[in-house]
């Protein structure tokens, strides 16, 4: 899977989707090798711009000891990601379509690849363009969450509602998951 693939699977249930369906893997492989990886960005990112320009963002920022912080924004991303995974599985049941639990976690996976990246924008000592870049990295997840739910559970564009709705409250629970754990970032 390379960066080109997951942009159009943003736009299409088409695009990629039913490649990965088929690809031998585990929960457990995406885990290893796609979410432990890129989920080292963020915190990465976060003691380097904290150690480096945290007061460019708060005055006394840079004094916080960011080597916890990012270990423990580490541990709520993996906790957030198989939480997606499972609340995946769990709104599409309520809905009456299928998503086996493997694909609801490969899903949940590829859906915060963008917030992952995002991260990246913080070598950049600027909360404005972090929020635009944050912002984007969104909306971008939002769309990747909606066509993996049509493609995984099978929604064609007759029943676009159902995929809609079960992404919106899928993404809503992760955004309220996001939103916790900037917080933790600010306290």
């Amino acid at each position: 899977m390379t960066f080109s693939s997951i942009s159009r699977m943003a736009f299409s249930p088409e695009a990629a989707w039913p490649d990965l369906e088929r690809v031998d893997s585990t929960a457990v492989k995406t885990f290893s090798f796609l979410v432990v990886p890129l989920s080292l960005l963020p915190p990465a990112m976060i003691f380097w711009a904290g150690s480096h320009h945290g007061d460019a963002f708060v005055e006394g920022l840079s004094s916080k000891p960011w080597a916890l912080i990012a270990a423990i924004f580490f541990l709520c991303e993996i906790v957030s990601v198989s939480s997606m995974g499972w609340l995946i599985k769990q709104v599409a049941h309520v809905w009456k379509v299928q998503v086996s639990y493997r694909n609801a976690y490969i899903l949940a996976a590829i859906a915060a690849i963008p917030l992952w990246v995002s991260s990246l924008g913080l070598f950049v000592a600027s909360m404005a363009f972090n929020i635009a870049l944050s912002i984007v990295a969104l909306i971008f997840s939002f769309a990747l969450l909606l066509q993996g739910v049509r493609s995984f559970c099978k929604i064609n564009e007759y029943n676009i509602d159902v995929a809609l709705a079960i992404t919106r409250l899928v993404f809503g629970a992760g955004l309220g998951a996001w939103g916790f754990m900037l917080l933790l970032l600010i306290i």
